[in-house]
């Protein structure tokens, strides 16, 4: 059974192709009984518009693009959560890309997303100084940088005061007495891990634990790794909570106490955090607000008419404490 076309349509309702057209995307244009006559022949053909012909049309479509980092990382569930619920109010699909933190798979996405004519692309960039975002700009596409600042002011841009988070969480590490202090990171070329780390070494040096990527495996191999260490650290910042959980995991399965043998702290207080073994301390984020202003951000220049102004939103992170960090052990 082929596809029922417009003027099928038009035919059975006993009107005009255009008539029809105004049904679909003008209806207040039309008489009430004509509208109604042709919403029964569409009910009754099963016609269904093309949406990719009218987006040619248009220029472009009724979708935003969303490029993370990690799609199985809960602070991007949470942040793509914000971003559909400012989408669905403005009637419009997301499409979700997760990079894994490569740069030729965020291109291709990218390439991807243009071609689907998108009315603007959230993006977390691998690299935030490439100058494909410039590019797609050039052409008018709109983009805005989620948990990045946009220091050139090319771009609307939302993100929470990295290098803050990191100072409150190392502090809290000192206050409560802690000398030597690891920090256990991602690859350290992503904003948000080199951030974090000159926030944190404000109060004084620290070991860096890079791994491969940001998640509970390599925070795994992490804590083999310090643990390794001819004089291994009492305290450890993570540069996220899922490192945090993998440390943590090591430390239950050598039998070790957090935190008397190793406090803890996280980043981004995922819900996973509070549910941990150990309830994990964390420098939280307010990730569902990230989404939600990125996207209305975002709405705001594909609409606008006259010049744009970007703007550079910072929110500011807070320290949640819980019981994987405290004192380090007292020696004799």
């Amino acid at each position: 059974m082929g596809t029922t076309s417009i003027r099928e349509v038009a035919e059975r309702a006993g009107v005009s192709v255009g008539t029809v057209s105004n049904v679909l995307n003008r209806p207040e244009a039309v008489a009430p009984a004509t509208r109604e006559r042709v919403r029964r022949a569409i009910d009754e053909l099963g016609f269904v518009r093309n949406e990719s012909a009218r987006h040619l049309r248009a220029g472009r479509s009724r979708t935003l693009g969303l490029v993370v980092l990690d799609v199985t990382n809960p602070f991007f569930t949470d942040v793509a959560r914000g971003v559909e619920d400012a989408a669905n109010e403005a009637g419009l699909a997301v499409i979700l890309c997760n990079s894994d933190e490569r740069r030729d798979k965020e291109q291709a996405y990218l390439d991807l997303l243009e071609e689907q004519r998108v009315q603007g692309v959230l993006i977390t960039p691998v690299d935030v100084d490439g100058d494909r975002l410039a590019r797609m700009r050039q052409r008018g596409v709109p983009v805005v940088l989620v948990d990045r600042h946009a220091s050139d002011g090319d771009h609307c841009s939302v993100a929470v005061d990295d290098v803050l988070g990191g100072e409150l969480a190392a502090a809290h590490l000192r206050d409560l007495g802690h000398e030597r202090i690891a920090y256990v990171s991602g690859p350290m070329s992503l904003a948000q891990c080199a951030d974090r780390y000159r926030g944190a070494i404000a109060g004084g040096e620290m070991e860096i634990i890079a791994g491969a990527a940001l998640n509970v495996a390599s925070g795994r191999d992490a804590g083999e790794r310090l643990l390794g260490l001819r004089t291994p650290p009492t305290a450890v910042f993570c540069a996220n909570d899922l490192l945090a959980l993998g440390v943590l995991q090591v430390m239950v399965a050598r039998g070790l106490s957090v935190p008397g043998d190793l406090s803890i702290v996280g980043y981004d207080d995922i819900e996973f955090a509070a549910a941990a073994a150990v309830p994990l301390s964390s420098v939280r984020q307010p990730r569902h607000l990230l989404g939600r202003t990125a996207a209305e951000l975002l709405l705001a220049e594909a609409d606008a008419t006259d010049q744009h102004v970007h703007r550079q939103v910072r929110f500011s992170p807070e320290l949640v404490v819980r019981a994987s960090s405290g004192p380090p052990k007292q020696t004799d």
